[in-house]
Order: structure tokens, then sequence, then C-alpha cells
């Protein structure tokens, strides 16, 4: 354990790494991350999470531990792995929280997060649907999205957490816009080069021209798309395609072609991700004051504190979180 000091000047960038709920899989996968070479070469990894159960994880997984910000958790000893609580619930909110701030703050560089059971925020009374909204009411950022990738496929989402029913009345041409920037802007960096963005429709068929929608693609879709096309410098018009047909979008050959997509809706573009990239996919929060990375997937308490999740995911999130910390001017070095 230990405290920030008032100036860190340290060679390589702090990475705040919130465990998720300890009783689910996050534990293990921040400590044995955290503490391979690959990782401790590149970056100063630093836990958040409730110290007294992250030594019993390490002690039955024979894990050596990193540096960790200690997180209270009521009755730590009774901590199991597999069975989440009110009190799990709460510790992993409280974690992602100081995280937050220790990077707002500049005590650390960059963030990643583990994964978070919602059922346990939600006993604990907390009314986050999930880490996005939390960081962006944290950081005060209005405008944000939320982005999947993976060196296979990379998804903008113009929703998140948002119920299928009520999407179209929460789509908004600012809403999609906003969405195609922040996938355009994150691509830049990572590639160098201005990307190819596809976007996808809301219906099928991208609506068939009306006949299988209320108009989506043509009032709001559409027009999002020019807008953004418009914003850009006559002579680097981006390369922006759609609306496309989301069951065609996707194809192996489409694929070939896009650097990313940008989807209405969580679904959209969560299946052709999870089903590509499931175990090496990041989640990244787009347009905040700082970089934050996390796993793309769940707690997986069926496998908690047993050393059988994979790290991929965790690996490149951290990975990911370090190479985005980094200047613009170096991001293809």
């Amino acid at each position: 354990m230990s405290d920030f000091p008032q100036t860190p000047p340290y060679p390589l960038p702090k990475i705040a790494i919130s465990v998720g709920d300890v009783a689910g899989i996050g534990p293990e996968l921040s400590l044995a991350c955290a503490m391979s070479p690959e990782i401790i070469s590149r970056c100063q990894p630093v836990l958040f999470g409730p110290v007294k159960v992250l030594q019993r994880v390490a002690e039955h997984l024979k894990l050596a531990i990193p540096e960790i910000i200690d997180v209270p958790i009521d009755n730590a000893s009774s901590v199991e792995p597999g069975r989440f609580t009110a009190a799990t619930g709460h510790a992993s909110y409280e974690a992602v929280c100081r995280a937050i701030d220790a990077t707002m703050m500049g005590h650390t560089t960059a963030m990643v997060t583990g994964p978070i059971q919602k059922e346990a925020w939600h006993a604990a009374g907390i009314d986050y649907p999930g880490h996005t909204e939390l960081l962006a009411d944290r950081t005060q950022t209005d405008e944000f999205s939320m982005m999947l990738t993976s060196d296979v496929i990379s998804c903008v989402l113009a929703t998140i957490h948002v119920p299928l029913a009520d999407v179209p009345s929460v789509l908004s041409i600012d809403l999609v816009a906003r969405a195609i920037r922040h996938g355009v802007d994150a691509l830049s960096r990572r590639l160098g080069r201005p990307p190819r963005v596809a976007v996808c429709g809301l219906n099928p068929h991208a609506g068939e021209n009306g006949l299988f929608s209320h108009g989506e693609e043509a009032t709001i879709i559409g027009p999002a798309i020019d807008r953004v096309r418009r914003e850009g410098p006559s002579s680097q018009r981006m390369e922006i395609i759609g609306p496309l047909p989301p069951d065609t979008a996707f194809t192996p050959m489409m694929r070939e072609k896009i650097d990313v997509y940008v989807c209405m809706y969580h679904d959209q573009g969560l299946i052709p991700l999870k089903a590509l990239s499931f175990d090496d996919a990041v989640n990244v929060t787009l347009g905040l004051p700082i970089v934050r990375t996390s796993v793309d997937h769940g707690t997986a308490l069926d496998l908690a504190w047993k050393g059988l999740a994979k790290r991929t995911s965790m690996m490149a999130a951290i990975k990911m979180a370090i190479d985005l910390s980094r200047p613009a001017s170096e991001m293809r070095k």
C-alpha cells in the first residue's frame, strides 16, 4: 500500500488499474498482468482495490503483489469467490472513483478498469449503469462515446446502455455525428492517417428508403454523416460511407475496407466485436479528459480465484492505456 507523493517524477507512465468486483476474476487478472515482465517494462502499474482481499487472492494463486492503493470493504474476510454482494459492489465503485480522481489529478497517467458486477452496484445503491456513465459524470464530460476495439475490428457506439425500444427516440444528428468524430479522432491517432469509417443504419436493410423504418436513416444518420463530412478540410475529405445495412456491414470483404464502424446501439457493435475478438478486445471511453481503457468481458464468477481466466483482454487494455497516454506526435513511433 502507498499514498501518492505530491509531485511524482516517474520515468515510466503510472497506470491506475481498478481491480473490479473482488468476487470475480478482476483481482487475479490485475495482479498477474500488473507484474508481468511485458507490463512492468513499459509502465508502473498501481492497483486500486481492497488490499486484504487482493492479498488473499495473491497468496492463493501464488502471485506477486504490486503497488496497491487500498479501498475499504466491509467484512473483507467474508468475501468469497463467485459471490458478489453489496459490499463488493461498493468497493468496486470506490476503486473506480479513486482511480479516476488519481488520474484527473495527474498522480497516474491513465486508468484501466477491471470487470464490475452491475447487480452488485445496484445492491449497493449505486445508480450508474456502468463505468462509462460514472466516468463521464465524475470528469464532468458531456460528450463521450464508447469504443470497443481490437486488431481485427473497432466499433464506436452512438448509444450505449439504452434499452433497444428506446434507441430510436434517443438517437439524434448530434449524437451520431459525435460518435463519428470520436471514432475518427481515436483511429487517426492509432493509425497515423485518416481512418476509413462505416456508419451503420438502424433498421433492416438500412431502412430500404423508408420501407422498413420510420425514417431514421434519412432524417438522423444520413444528415449526421453529411455534417461530419462538411467539417473536414475540402482537401482532406474523410472516407465515410453509410448508412450501411447492418447485416452486410461486417462481412470479411467489408472489414478489409473499414477501420472503424459507428453503430447505433449496444449489441449492433458488440455482437460482431465479441464474435471476432472475444478474448482480446478493449473498451475505450472517448471524449474524456483522461485516458481510460477496460477489459471487454464480465466478472466470470464461475472462474473466480481459480487462475483459469484468460489475461489477453486485460493485457491489451493496459498496453492500449500506455499507448494512448503518449503524445500524439509519438503515437506511430
